[in-house]
């Protein structure tokens, strides 16, 4: 067994016995049936308050026959969405073009070439390869000239792990999706609501599915009428600057970024040598610092799965150690970025 689906059986292990732990239970509700309840501060009652919601959504109220079947759907949810992601991977990972002639590469900024070029190398090939990760995708989709290229990696981008596309049905996952569907339907029945969209929303602000359809409706309602005006006017000026008259999905954003540079004069390519990792980083948390107090201190000599992965600890104001992450920023092949549904 892989070390990533080790280590989210023991996560999903210890989740499910923290969750449905009796004693833990009783040690809160006892905590929120006290007397000094109503003098714990706000963020401490909530604390509270989140905690006894979150036993109750692990099924601690449950009879043990229903307790039993809860942990079999969860775990099955677990690896069920880690298929899903893996496939979406392979899906990604198992189509790739290589490309000889750099005439059929117009409009590609240099890194972009330099990137396809070294890609070939580190396959033992010549020329340029592309693939459907996302610091390959983009450039094409965004400055190739060759339309015909664009759309095959947009249609090879769009139906990755499904029955279409040039991997028709290899990494295909639409049982999966139906089974997930199924035992989120069981999962919501168990805990007594009615839908798993009631079951999702038990954690967030909205009060009901209704509220997040109707919010939705507003927001598209107001967001409609712009995106049509800003739609019809890209066309018309690929219809004035290129004589295009129809935009295909893999049009938009080669023309958009051309009315861009039109426009505003503005070459995201250009603006790269200002925008180095560092610097970047340094600039994130130097936001962090200001809006929260937290300083992020890099922490050398942490076991990691690749030498890019770095590793930082959140310290507050008082030097106390709040939390820590790794920082793990560039496409690789076979990178998996999640392993357990939230």
């Amino acid at each position: 067994m892989k070390p990533i689906k080790r280590a989210c059986r023991y996560f999903l292990n210890t989740a499910l016995g923290l969750g449905q732990h009796k004693g833990l239970y009783n040690a809160y509700l006892a905590l929120k049936n006290s007397a000094e309840f109503a003098d714990y501060s706000i963020a401490q009652k909530k604390a509270i308050e989140n905690s006894l919601r979150d036993f109750e959504l692990s099924g601690i109220g449950l009879s043990e026959e229903k307790q039993q079947r809860y942990g079999e759907i969860v775990a099955r949810l677990s690896e069920l969405n880690s298929q899903f992601s893996n496939n979406v991977l392979d899906a990604t990972m198992g189509w790739e073009k290589l490309i000889e002639n750099e005439a059929e590469l117009t409009g590609l900024p240099e890194s972009a070439l330099q990137a396809a070029q070294q890609s070939a190398e580190s396959k033992g090939l010549k020329g340029y390869r592309f693939t459907l990760e996302i610091p390959s995708y983009l450039p094409v989709m965004t400055y190739c000239e060759n339309r015909a290229l664009r759309e095959e990696m947009y249609r090879a981008y769009a139906t990755r792990a499904s029955e279409q596309g040039p991997n028709a049905g290899k990494w295909d996952n639409s049982k999966v999706m139906e089974e997930i569907l199924t035992l989120r339907v069981e999962l919501a029945k168990l805990l007594d609501f009615n839908t798993y969209t009631e079951l999702s929303l038990a954690t967030k602000m909205a009060e009901n599915p209704q509220q997040v359809l109707d919010f939705l409706d507003r927001l598209a309602e107001r967001a409609k009428p712009q995106g049509e005006k800003e739609l019809q006017e890209l066309k018309d000026y690929c219809e004035k600057e290129f004589g295009v008259t129809e935009l295909a999905p893999w049009d938009i954003g080669f023309y958009s970024e051309k009315q861009k540079q039109h426009l505003y004069a503005i070459n995201d390519e250009e603006l790269r040598p200002y925008f180095p990792e560092n610097r970047v980083i340094s600039g994130l948390f130097e936001l962090i610092k200001r809006i929260f107090n937290i300083r992020a201190v890099e922490r050398k000599g942490v076991d990691t799965w690749h030498k890019d992965v770095r590793f930082f600890d959140l310290i507050d104001e008082n030097d106390q150690l709040r939390g820590s992450f790794y920082l793990d920023l560039y496409a690789r092949e076979h990178k998996t970025w999640r392993c357990v549904d939230g």
